[in-house]
């Protein structure tokens, strides 16, 4: 059974099936940390980048909070301590540890992590198991977005990872024996057109979603056109040798500041030696590979490349109602490459994996949209103001997870994720 069935899908799965699928999650999230040393679970190297060891108890502590402490009768909480140490985010639940200094928690430490992780899955085990039925289909649901919630976590533990790693001068690799990025000329730039019209947006079908994608609704598109691939290395390379990180009419306002702020000339991670541009990789320094998507840049360097390449970006609109027709596949953390790759075939490619993509969309609710009650109305709400839509996924996104309607958001500087540009055309 593949996860996106066991996770996503089938309301009426056996109890059996659910653990299973609880487990398999788990396990994967260990798995992404087996190639770490022990000082490596520690690592802060900037705020928005959490250590290793507090990814893997924060997801343990929201199975607990959520399930366990109140629908696991006679449940032993691991640590109090832990409830304010690895809650993230959650105002009604109570106080958090700065998001800043998670870094500076030596204790506890990565064994007492790894047991309260142990601790939690057999209390979860428990309540799958043995809850009662009238209570099953609320478990069952915050089961289903616990489940997801890890994923989205298995994501951050090898962006986080990246980011710590990079700014190590040894360039450590993560895994010296991840798969070979396929080689190859990139496809020519070619556009497929769109007709426009009433569509219909966001998720109305069986199966888990998350509450910022509902309710479905409907969007008038005017005629446009989108690229057949990503934008590639090359193609970005030519933007920086053509001063683009120089001419502010290129940049929205804030997005010029941010560039003098930081200082910025290229993508995240890239870096010229000896000439020669290389990037920085989850398998170390590579050279860089000019005909793969390129990624790490923020929502403010994809408008200014969209821009100079007499373009823009996509709505999430028009990108969600042209992924209608492509199947959910492409170059997920399974395929254990941990990189964006060549694009290859036909037709729209690659809108699924190798590198999230930029949209012109604002994150904000949809008609209708109304928050869950509770703390984990938290869970997305709260944060419509000031941030950017991207879709489709990305070479870190476990496969299955995302979906056409799946939204992630950043705020328009931040750039540690795989994110990566398709561009669009009006075609009125």
């Amino acid at each position: 059974m593949n996860d996106r069935a066991s996770i996503n899908q089938a309301p009426q799965m056996r109890r059996e099936d659910r653990a299973e699928a609880y487990m398999r999650v788990r396990a994967a999230s260990e798995a992404l940390c087996a190639p770490l040393c022990i000082e490596d679970y520690g690592l802060q190297t900037a705020d928005f980048a959490s250590p290793p060891k507090w990814h893997l108890a924060h997801v343990s502590w929201f199975f607990e909070t959520f399930l366990l402490e109140p629908y696991l009768p006679g449940y032993v909480i691991f640590d109090p301590a832990f409830r304010t140490l690895f809650n993230s985010y959650y105002e009604q639940v109570g106080q958090f540890h700065p998001r800043a200094e998670r870094g500076h928690l030596s204790r506890p430490t990565v064994e007492a992590v790894y047991r309260y992780r142990a601790h939690v899955d057999a209390a979860m085990r428990d309540l799958i198991a043995g809850a009662d039925e009238a209570q099953w289909l609320a478990i069952e649901t915050r089961l289903a977005i616990g489940l997801n919630h890890e994923q989205q976590h298995q994501e951050l533990l090898l962006t986080d990872i990246k980011q710590h790693f990079s700014v190590n001068p040894l360039r450590p690799a993560y895994r010296s024996d991840l798969a070979t990025p396929r080689q190859g000329d990139a496809l020519p730039l070619a556009w497929q057109g769109f007709e426009g019209g009433l569509i219909d947006s966001g998720f109305d079908g069986e199966g888990f979603c998350y509450d910022n994608e509902r309710p479905q609704h409907r969007v008038f598109l005017n005629p446009f056109a989108l690229a057949n691939r990503p934008v590639t290395n090359a193609e970005y390379l030519a933007f920086v040798d053509a001063g683009g990180y120089r001419n502010p009419a290129l940049w929205l306002s804030d997005g010029w500041a941010t560039v003098q702020r930081l200082g910025w000339g290229g993508p995240r991670y890239w870096e010229r030696i000896g000439g020669d541009w290389h990037e920085f990789t989850l398998g170390g320094m590579r050279t860089l590979d000019l005909n793969a998507p390129v990624s790490h840049v923020s929502h403010f360097e994809a408008d200014a490349y969209a821009t100079w390449a007499g373009a823009r970006l996509p709505t999430e609109a028009e990108w969600e109602h042209a992924a209608g027709a492509v199947p959910n596949e492409g170059n997920f953390v399974d395929a254990d490459l941990l990189h964006p790759q060549t694009a290859v075939g036909e037709g729209l490619v690659q809108l699924f994996g190798d590198v999230w993509e930029h949209t012109a969309s604002a994150y904000l609710a949809y008609p209708g949209y109304r928050v869950p009650e509770g703390a984990l109305g938290e869970y997305n709400g709260k944060f419509m103001s000031g941030q950017m839509v991207l879709r489709g996924g990305a070479c870190a996104t476990p496969a299955g997870h995302v979906r056409g309607t799946y939204r992630n958001f950043f705020y328009p500087q931040e750039r540690w994720q795989f994110q990566g540009i398709r561009l669009a055309q009006d075609l009125t």
